[in-house]
């Protein structure tokens, strides 16, 4: 693995938030958050927070360890979920690295960058490739997709209720078509059993047909 997603090199648990990090023990993990001596977590946090010689705090251990549940926990009391090593990897990068599925999917559902990239320029999905862990890459492409087009969604609604953008070029019934094109796709993100990739594509590119009449009113002088 390279160094930002390689093995933490504790030898001992000085640290006593990484041992029940490390065993999936939420309520160990619990436990030293709740400390009465630490009404306010600061101590906890700071164990959480301390960052090791290439950047990584003890959560990037707990996702190469597939401990889903501790992460969900930890996500509780403000991780930031978005945290990059000097060298821009994330918590994604590394559970990707390692083959950690479903902590990936508790990554993702907790909103982690799905886009984010590494000083070389590589997705998470780009080093789940790199090491072979085929259903962390294809996890990530499916979700990738689904996320292209929930941004495509929230565009076109931002889209058509600003009035700065919107006067005078569309009409009642243009607004009216998009914000329905939109209900329809949000509908179908809600209420489809299991889509593929594939469909969220499908959808997207159903969506962009629909609103390019539209977009191009929007950008005529």
């Amino acid at each position: 693995q390279p160094d930002d997603t390689g093995e933490a090199k504790e030898t001992e648990y000085s640290n006593p938030l990484l041992r029940p990090a490390l065993t999936g023990d939420v309520e160990g993990v619990q436990q030293i958050f709740a400390d009465p001596e630490d009404p306010d977590g600061e101590k906890a946090m700071k164990l959480l927070l301390d960052k090791d010689i290439i950047g990584r705090d003890l959560l990037y251990a707990t996702c190469m360890a597939g401990q889903s549940a501790v992460v969900r926990a930890l996500a509780k009391y403000g991780v930031d979920m978005q945290d990059k090593t000097a060298r821009g990897y994330t918590l994604l990068h590394c559970a990707a690295a390692w083959g950690q599925l479903e902590t990936l999917k508790t990554l993702v559902e907790l909103e982690a960058d799905i886009l984010a990239t590494t000083f070389r320029g590589e997705k998470a999905r780009d080093i789940a490739h790199r090491y072979a862990q085929t259903d962390c890459a294809d996890f990530l492409d499916w979700a990738e997709a689904k996320q292209a087009l929930r941004t495509l969604i929230a565009h076109v609604q931002a889209t058509i209720a600003d009035p700065e953008k919107v006067q005078g070029r569309l009409n009642k019934e243009d607004k009216s078509m998009s914000l329905s094109a939109c209900r329809v796709k949000s509908d179908w993100l809600e209420n489809t059993k299991e889509p593929t990739r594939q469909d969220f594509v499908d959808q997207k590119q159903h969506l962009e047909e629909i609103m390019l009449p539209i977009f191009t009113k929007l950008a005529m002088p």
